[in-house]
């Protein structure tokens, strides 16, 4: 969050919040607050010297009379330095004093604008009502020989509403100000958990794409490589076979792995150039697992693959991909089917199937993150996938995807 570059100048209600504030929690004046209270307070002192000098020029006034004005206005202008901690009860105050002290009239319309800066309508409305109330009493009591009483009440009268207006006015700007300012702040921060889960859904895709790829290559390497080491007596010519396939999966991996570091380091440095697995290539993927010595039948009912829509051909894929990785993995030897069946307008079904392997056969650990991953995969795009064994001890995994016509 952007913290205010000058809070100084600004009110102590709508400087950075992070202000700190005194041992009793309220929080400090700034510079601006300091300066606003002494401008106050003179010109409280100023509205009362003249008051007081109206009252001098009246010989009638005894001095005691004078004397007591005086330091009952010192102490109105004096009362003001409370005015932010206790605006309502000053305001109270001042307002029953200046009834009969006409000095105290300057304190009484500051305590006023600060009530209605700092208070709600309620407070607000029922204190100016109390001050328009006693406004002629003042000028009744104690009459200023060089103005009438209706002008004395007037004046009065308008000083009044003319300072609680000021400080309303004042109080609903601030309070925009604030309203902004907090708006500003969850903005901020919903952008910033925006942002948080955009990279968080960033990762989890290029965690799952690394796992779908990855994942069947190295499958391939580990059944080779286990042939290998279990029949060293093998033919020439099926070492070889293996061999190969083994150079062509680790290169194949090494491949997909550089696109994927590339696109972490910048979508601009990926290769971009290499096809995306689609409805189309699934021939390739049965022919590459038939080449490692898997056993697979694909029955491919999809009249016309290249016409399905991209992104589902490549989740069906990856769908196919996984449950083949799975049946290498935990029923070698086993023969795996494949079923896609569909068209436009009704979906997509993907089936890929593994009757219980029947052949003693060294377990691959594995994460099971796949199958989490491929049932994210198909929610995300709009469908829906079950996998899960069979009566016969088999293993199958069912995927319907969405086909717009």
């Amino acid at each position: 969050m952007t913290r205010t570059e000058y809070p100084w100048l600004l009110p102590s209600a709508m400087a950075d919040p992070e202000l700190p504030g005194d041992r009793g929690g309220r929080t400090r004046r700034t510079v601006r607050d300091w300066a606003v209270d002494i401008v106050a307070f003179l010109c409280a002192a100023g509205f009362g010297m003249a008051a007081l000098a109206a009252i001098e020029a009246d010989g009638s006034t005894p001095d005691v009379v004078v004397l007591a004005d005086t330091l009952i206005g010192a102490a109105a202008c004096c009362a003001l330095w409370v005015r932010r901690r206790w605006p309502v009860g000053l305001a109270v105050a001042l307002t029953l004093l200046s009834t009969v002290e006409p000095v105290a009239a300057g304190a009484l319309l500051v305590a006023l604008f600060s009530v209605a800066v700092h208070r709600p309508f309620r407070p607000v409305a029922l204190i100016g009502a109390g001050a328009l109330v006693v406004a002629p009493v003042q000028p009744y009591l104690r009459p200023d020989p060089s103005t009438s009483f209706i002008a004395s009440t007037i004046i009065g009268v308008l000083l009044v509403l003319l300072v609680l207006s000021w400080g309303m006015v004042v109080r609903s700007r601030r309070q925009l100000v604030v309203t902004l300012r907090e708006r500003a702040r969850r903005a901020e921060t919903e952008a910033g958990l925006r942002a948080e889960r955009a990279q968080r859904l960033a990762r989890e895709d290029i965690a799952r794409e690394m796992h779908d790829v990855l994942a069947h290559r190295l499958t391939l390497l580990s059944v080779h490589a286990g042939a290998l080491e279990f029949r060293p007596d093998a033919p020439p010519a099926e070492v070889a076979r293996a061999a190969g396939v083994i150079r062509d999966s680790a290169h194949e991996a090494l491949q997909d792995l550089r696109e994927i570091i590339g696109v972490l380091r910048s979508p601009r440095d990926g290769d971009g150039d290499r096809p995306q697995p689609t409805l189309a290539t699934l021939d390739t993927l049965v022919a590459e697992s038939r080449s490692a010595g898997m056993k697979v039948t694909l029955d491919n009912r999809i009249a016309d693959p290249d016409a399905a829509p991209a992104a589902t051909g490549r989740t069906v894929y990856r769908i196919a991909q996984e449950g083949l990785t799975n049946a290498r993995k935990h029923a070698p030897g086993a023969e795996a089917t494949v079923a896609v069946t569909g068209g436009p307008g009704q979906g997509i079904t993907v089936e890929v199937r593994n009757p219980a392997p029947t052949e003693p056969f060294e377990h691959v650990p594995g994460s099971g993150q796949g199958l989490i991953g491929l049932t994210e995969r198909a929610t995300l795009a709009g469908g829906r996938l079950d996998h899960g064994p069979e009566p016969d001890g088999g293993f199958a995994v069912r995927a319907w995807l969405p086909w717009s016509s």
